[in-house]
């Protein structure tokens, strides 16, 4: 042995760690050697069934114990970003993972600024590997697929295959808890196992594919749920294999099917292109509201209506003489099932009642049925729909259109606006008079009242009082109608 590789191993710590997944475990430690001012290339972290990549952590094993702190070293301070990334960093599979969190806490001692150092090749490092650990929690959580099976005593039990990149079966634990506790399941991963009796949590050995089931019966109607729910809409093959990864796919009941959908949709698609596009033809317009509402529901002609929300029909009295038409339901109508509840419709009601209009004696309905959202996290944030996808929608509002038949017509916004007059019109240049349609109707239009929520100070006080005008003439117009 050489006299540098003697004198490394007299220096250096080995710090044993309890699992793979020992977060608190090297906290704790790592507080003691910044305390101790041990750097980082005198540490050597060592992990139960792994390799540390280090050449000397063999030799080292246990022969040193780890130093004390000094007696008024100060504790280690660091930002509540470095643990959050750190403490993802720590489940992941790199061997230097340990290695890495400890040189980055040793250098914010110095310079508690680093982590915003985006060129840094420490923190580029810790950022990959807590991003690729909080992927494969996602992927965890939408991939796993639970079979049933029956256990020793004849009762039912749900079972899972998995393999996951990082270890993160404990991280997960509580998400699957949480999600199914009054099922009694088992997740069976090469990295341990996990066992939930409907009470209690236990942890087990890590597992081989052939000790899950195969499949069940339930899967026959999985697969069929699938296939109804699969969007060719928006298929983008190339996005999808990137969100769901053909290396999940020999667990998934559901992917067998997904080159036939594919190849259906295409199909499909072909089909539409060469009928010239009109995905209504030979389609009977519908002779009442319910029937309406039916045919909205299985609507799957455009984008939003394949994104897996549910229709938001109108609402209102089946002879109304005035008819208001928004753009979209958003979040809230979506998951009440009814327009203009959220708060651009409460504005909307105040302003109504301002200006003399029951709202129970209007039709409120939207151009386009169907909610567009962009995930945000638990979150979904409106989006605006395209000009094709208001066109599509604009069938269903001309079949209610055609069954109220109202005398008059109030459109709130640019895409109520393309709706009702088949294109795109300046609201500003428009509004405050009455437009004819084709259909011996009147309509005026004005702004959304989403767009005064967006205001404040003077421009909100400005188009509030355009907006109360405009409401006003429609009342004294309606009026003069009925």
């Amino acid at each position: 042995m050489t006299p540098f590789r003697d004198a490394r191993i007299a220096d250096a710590c080995a710090v044993p760690l309890a699992a793979p997944d020992d977060f608190d475990g090297w906290r704790e430690q790592a507080r003691r050697l910044i305390m101790a001012e041990v750097p980082p290339d005198r540490v050597v972290w060592t992990v139960p069934g792994e390799g540390n990549g280090d050449l000397f952590a063999e030799a080292l094993g246990q022969s040193r114990r780890l130093p004390a702190p000094a007696p008024a070293a100060p504790q280690p301070r660091v930002s509540r970003a470095f643990l959050t990334l750190a403490k993802a960093a720590a489940i992941h599979s790199n061997p230097h993972r340990f290695a890495l969190l400890y040189r980055l806490l040793w250098r914010l001692q110095g310079k508690p600024g680093l982590l915003e150092d985006a060129a840094d090749a420490d923190v580029r490092r810790l950022n990959d590997l807590s991003r690729a650990v909080r992927r494969d929690i996602h992927k965890m959580r939408a991939f796993v697929r639970f079979r049933s099976v029956a256990d020793a005593d004849g009762q039912e039990q749900y079972v899972a295959w998995f393999e996951p990149s990082h270890h993160i079966l404990r991280t997960n634990a509580a998400f699957f808890v949480n999600r199914f506790t009054q099922m009694r399941w088992s997740i069976l991963t090469p990295r341990g196992s996990l066992h939930w009796d409907g009470a209690v949590l236990h942890e087990g050995p890590p597992a081989r594919r052939e000790d899950a089931p195969g499949g069940d019966p339930a899967e026959d109607l999985w697969r069929q749920y699938y296939s109804s729910i699969f969007n060719p809409a928006r298929l983008k093959v190339g996005a999808m294999v990137k969100e769901m990864p053909r290396r999940y796919w020999k667990n998934l009941p559901e992917a067998a099917l997904i080159p036939e959908l594919i190849a259906g949709a295409q199909a499909r698609e072909a089909a539409m292109v060469s009928a010239g596009g009109d995905t209504f033809a030979g389609v009977p317009l519908p002779q009442d509201l319910d029937a309406l509402a039916r045919g909205l529901r299985d609507c799957r002609r455009c984008p939003i209506g394949c994104n897996g929300t549910r229709a938001v029909p109108g609402e209102g009295p089946t002879d109304a003489a005035l008819m208001i038409v928004g753009e979209q339901p958003g979040d809230n109508e979506e998951m009440e099932g009814r327009p203009f509840i959220g708060p651009a419709g409460q504005l909307l009601t105040d302003y109504l009642g301002q200006a003399g209009i029951d709202r129970a004696q209007a039709r409120l309905t939207n151009a386009v049925k169907h909610f567009k959202f962009e995930p945000r996290g638990k979150r979904r944030l409106h989006q605006n729909p395209t000009a094709k996808e208001i066109d599509i929608c604009r069938w269903w509002l001309d079949a209610e259109r055609a069954i109220v038949r109202p005398k008059l017509v109030l459109g709130l916004g640019a895409s109520a606006g393309r709706s009702l007059l088949g294109k795109t019109t300046s609201i500003q240049q428009v509004r405050g008079r009455p437009i004819a349609l084709a259909d011996g109707s009147e309509l005026w239009l004005t702004v959304h009242p989403s767009y005064l929520l967006r205001l404040d100070g003077e421009a909100l006080e400005t188009e509030s009082s355009k907006f109360a005008a405009d409401l006003a003439a429609v009342a004294a117009r309606r009026r003069e109608l009925v």
